[in-house]
């Protein structure tokens, strides 16, 4: 069976850094057409920046990388350094990228290989605010008959928010966006708070990641060494819950989940 083709649309972000090297490290299941960065945990300048990192990290400079929306649809943005630093990815001290940032706008990259690639062979793997592919839907209506499924990491449903009481920080920092993209009728699968919460990052966990010794190893025990102490200080958990890597995971190994089909508002 031929890897899945997918589009990751990320505000790295510690935990969307994960997802990114998972995707990565994984080319018998996943094709990585593309990283198209949103301003959400940090400013687009620095998301775009550590999509670059990233990839440089997991030796994948070849990866076509591109920048997006650097606000949401209709209100200011609203970032999330108080979780991931001023960096988006403080922990480790990691380079500067080399890797050049495409030329091309990352709304217009999605649309183009939507209409380029064969109808239902591209999944949209959103990990933080839905700008990017709400623009995309709104300027080519046509791509959404397009998508083969859209994967997203957003939404709290009986899990209380992490920005408010009520909301998840990437629904939040666009609900307009969030519309659009709830409404396009692709299908859609989303791992809300509810499932990344039972995703978490121990002592124990962190440990086994450091001891790969690897780079890639030691710089994700660093990340979420750092992330971690904010959501085991507001929680009380045993550990930081990595959101992101859900996606990918799903992608990967479906039948670690399960869920329902609902209406979503």
């Amino acid at each position: 069976m031929s890897p899945r083709k997918i589009i990751i649309d990320t505000d790295p972000g510690q935990d969307d850094a994960v997802a990114i090297l998972l995707a990565l490290a994984s080319p018998d299941d996943l094709e990585v057409l593309g990283i198209t960065a949103v301003a959400g945990n940090v400013p687009l300048p620095l998301t775009q920046k550590n999509a670059r990192i990233i990839c440089e990290l997991a030796g994948k400079s070849d990866t076509l990388v591109f920048a997006g929306c650097d606000a949401p649809m209709a209100r200011k943005l609203v970032t999330a350094e108080h979780v991931h630093g001023k960096t988006g990815l403080d922990g480790p001290t990691l380079p500067d990228p080399t890797m050049p940032l495409q030329d091309e706008h990352a709304v217009d990259f999605i649309i183009e290989t939507l209409r380029a690639q064969d109808e239902g062979t591209v999944t949209l793997c959103p990990l933080g605010p839905l700008t990017n592919i709400a623009v995309a839907l709104n300027r080519a209506p046509d791509i959404a008959d397009r998508i083969q499924e859209i994967v997203l990491m957003g939404g709290a449903y009986f899990e209380v928010g992490n920005i408010t009481p009520a909301a998840e920080f990437n629904i939040y920092v666009d609900p307009e966006a969030a519309k659009v993209v709830f409404a396009c009728g692709a299908p859609i699968t989303v791992m809300p708070l509810d499932v990344t919460h039972k995703a978490l990052v121990t002592s124990e966990r962190n440990a086994a990641f450091r001891d790969l010794d690897t780079p890639v190893g030691r710089a994700v025990a660093d990340m979420t060494d750092f992330f971690e102490r904010f959501d085991k200080e507001k929680y009380g958990s045993a550990g930081a819950p990595l959101h992101d890597p859900c996606v990918t995971a799903y992608l990967i190994q479906p039948d670690l989940f399960s869920g329902r089909h609902i209406n979503v508002e």
